[in-house]
Parts: C-alpha cells; structure tokens; sequence
C-alpha cells in the first residue's frame, strides 16, 4: 500500500471514530479506494490556477 492510501486510511479510521460512524472492515479496502480516488479528481481544482484578473460573482444564480 502506497504512503497516500495508508495515510488516507488511517483518516477514515479516525474520523469513523470522531464522528461515530463505524466502518466494516471488509468495506474499508472500497471506502480507501473511492476516497483517494476523489482526492486524485480534487487535485485538478486545486492545482489549477486562475489568473489575478479573474474576479468572483458577487451572487449565484442558477
């Protein structure tokens, strides 16, 4: 196991507890895989940078 999935397992282990929610050992294999995954897809927002003149809209409206 890879250092970012060991580290991603253990804070789903601790969060579990923090928030009282248990995991069944034999979903966390599935719970580790999808939250790296989701960590994976997150970095291509994080990382992208937007340019100084961009500026955010002052009210959303769908």
């Amino acid at each position: 196991m890879d250092k970012n999935k060991l580290e991603i397992k253990t804070y789903i282990q601790q969060t579990s507890v923090i928030i009282d929610l248990p995991i069944d050992p034999k979903y966390l294999p599935g719970v580790v895989d999808n939250l790296t995954s989701i960590a994976e897809i997150a970095t291509l927002f994080t990382e992208f940078e937007l340019p100084e003149t961009i500026e955010a809209a002052p009210i959303f409206q769908p």
